[in-house]
């Protein structure tokens, strides 16, 4: 079996944690990574605040194979991911001179001033790799194992189609839904019990409601075609043993 890879996310931003802005992003990656085989662990949402960014990087990426921010790298003053992310790696933050010719090319294309806010998105750590930004200009970056991206979704969009192609990949999983009539209640032990004696899948239930009764949908999900199937089975053979008695009407 391929070896495990994971992923986990920091969603940078005061306007997403206030509301004012609705995160696009985290739903985006998780369906890109998983395509791929790379499991997304954890997303953490952090305020602009430079302290809670570096904990949760520094956290993240000593248990992940890849880190993805997303945020907090335009040109107004709250934009401190790249200080951040220099502070977490101990590096210095500075102009980086191939992103502030580029820069100033594209605004000197556009008859724009090339102002010192906008000289601030030329700035991230020492050494670091850039991403291509094939939308506005302006890239986002690579320092080991962490990529910071813009929060704008189509520019982060836009950056992760370069990155996708460049990461370590494992085995995809692959999935069966078994519909329950029995509601989570009268299935949730028996399940339990299904699970510890198929470590190799990952079995979810998930409750629903429709047509005045109660029912579940049980998703089983595995890298090894072998154990799904035996899974399945057994999952299938559980619910067969539970009496029909235990559907539950509204």
């Amino acid at each position: 079996m391929s070896e495990l890879v994971t992923a986990a996310m920091v969603v940078i931003g005061d306007e997403i944690l206030s509301g004012r802005t609705k995160d696009r992003n985290i739903g985006h990656l998780a369906d890109m990574l998983t395509a791929v085989g790379i499991d997304l662990r954890e997303v953490r949402v952090v305020s602009d605040d430079e302290t809670a960014i570096v904990e949760a990087v520094n956290a993240l990426r000593a248990r992940n194979t890849y880190v993805f921010t997303t945020g907090g790298i335009g040109p107004t003053h709250d934009d401190i991911t790249a200080d951040s992310i220099a502070r977490a790696f101990g590096r210095p933050c500075g102009y980086d001179e191939k992103a502030y010719r580029l820069l100033a090319e594209h605004y000197g294309r556009r008859g724009i001033e090339f102002s010192e806010a906008r000289k601030r998105m030329a700035r991230m750590p020492e050494g670091a790799e850039h991403i291509e930004n094939p939308i506005s200009v302006a890239p986002g970056f690579r320092v080991e194992n962490v990529y910071v991206m813009a929060g704008v979704p189509a520019i982060f969009q836009a950056m992760l189609d370069n990155v996708i192609p460049k990461l370590r990949t494992g085995a995809r999983l692959i999935s069966e839904t078994i519909p329950s009539p029995l509601p989570e209640g009268a299935i949730g032990g028996p399940l339990g019990e299904v699970q510890a004696a198929h470590p190799e899948t990952i079995i979810g239930s998930y409750p629903k409601y429709q047509d005045g009764s109660f029912w579940t949908e049980i998703v089983v999900r595995s890298r090894s075609r072998e154990a799904l199937a035996a899974a399945v089975e057994a999952t299938r053979g559980m619910l067969e043993a539970i009496p029909a008695r235990q559907v539950v009407k509204g």
